[in-house]
């Protein structure tokens, strides 16, 4: 049976480490979160019924459940389970747009359409998740099918590290591309848990 008041995050492992953040920092210390594998973002077609299962699997032990993932690639497929569920998620299509906010995002890539984005866990995971996920590792003269069309790299940093940044730097002179730093802070991500925790409507 669901404890009065007991809330659950179920959010993508990307943002484990953004959202820990955001519990210390308001003190959200009853605020329980259940992350799902980062993996899944090279198979999306997989989000929507792992999201399903987690809230199925928690549902009776949480009054509220609210989603950490944007759209990230379903193409409506985990809004229409969330719709069945009756549970909210961040609003957006994918995670560079919630972190830089809807307004943001969209003046970005108008002034460049062919821009590549990273966020602080790409940068921090570049080399298994990007590099070694794609095969470019194994196979280099794939770099160029999969970042051809690409002509600038914006970094959407949600702290502004030194470290990150000349990674970020490095990422994109060998993906040949130009460079752009951004520090959108946590963006609609705070916005949106902070509702959900308040309680506030959406």
């Amino acid at each position: 049976m669901a404890s009065a008041g007991r809330q659950l995050v179920i959010a993508c492992g990307a943002l484990a480490r953004e959202i820990a953040a955001l519990r210390k920092l308001y003190g959200w210390l009853a605020l329980e979160v259940y992350c799902l594998p980062p993996e899944l973002h090279n198979r999306p077609e997989r989000i929507a019924p792992a999201v399903r299962e987690a809230i199925i699997q928690h549902r009776d032990r949480y009054a509220e459940i609210f989603v950490a993932y944007a759209d990230c690639g379903t193409t409506g497929a985990l809004d229409a389970v969330l719709r069945e569920e009756g549970v909210e998620r961040i609003e957006g299509v994918h995670c560079y747009q919630f972190f830089a906010t809807v307004e943001t995002f969209a003046e970005l890539a108008e002034a460049e359409p062919a821009s590549f984005f990273l966020t602080d866990f790409l940068v921090r995971h570049f080399e298994r998740l990007v590099f070694r996920g794609l095969g470019l590792d194994r196979h280099p003269q794939l770099q160029s099918q999969y970042f051809g069309n690409y002509r600038r790299l914006v970094y959407l940093a949600q702290n502004e590290d030194a470290d990150s940044v000349r990674a970020a730097k490095d990422i994109a002179g060998r993906l040949g591309l130009d460079y752009q730093f951004r520090h959108t802070g946590y963006g609609d991500l705070e916005r949106s848990l902070r509702r959900f925790v308040n309680k506030e409507r959406y």
